[in-house]
């Protein structure tokens, strides 16, 4: 079994930074693709970041120049540094990851149970 934890959320005054952390654990073989996504209240999770096993990476456009994903695979974590922080991302903000097993299961997407952000203006 494998799993995701997301730490690092929490309260922050417009313009503040936060860095988000998910660390992956269990019987890992290979994480392929990891991400973070977020979902506001009432509304729809949406992509936030994604980076391959490689280092490429994509950006939703509301956060390119203000948002970070990188990934340390010898730690199983991925991390979303995030900067000039406004008002409409606060958000429950999701890791999520392609990961495949010691014993050859491939989990195309595990979820971690989310951090909360909240910008205040």
């Amino acid at each position: 079994q494998v799993q995701l934890v997301e730490s690092g959320g929490g309260s922050v005054q417009a313009g503040g930074s936060l860095r988000l952390s998910c660390a992956a654990s269990g019987s890992i073989s290979v994480i392929n693709t990891m991400g973070w996504y977020r979902q506001a209240p009432g509304k729809q999770r949406d992509v936030v970041a994604v980076i391959a096993r490689g280092g490429t990476t994509t950006y939703a456009d509301s956060m390119k120049g203000r948002f970070t994903i990188s990934r340390d695979n010898d730690k199983n974590t991925v991390y979303l540094q995030m900067n000039s922080l406004r008002p409409e991302d606060t958000a429950v903000y999701y890791c999520n990851a392609d990961i495949v097993s010691r014993f050859g299961a491939r989990y195309r997407e595990v979820w971690g149970q989310g951090t909360l952000v909240t910008v205040s203006s």
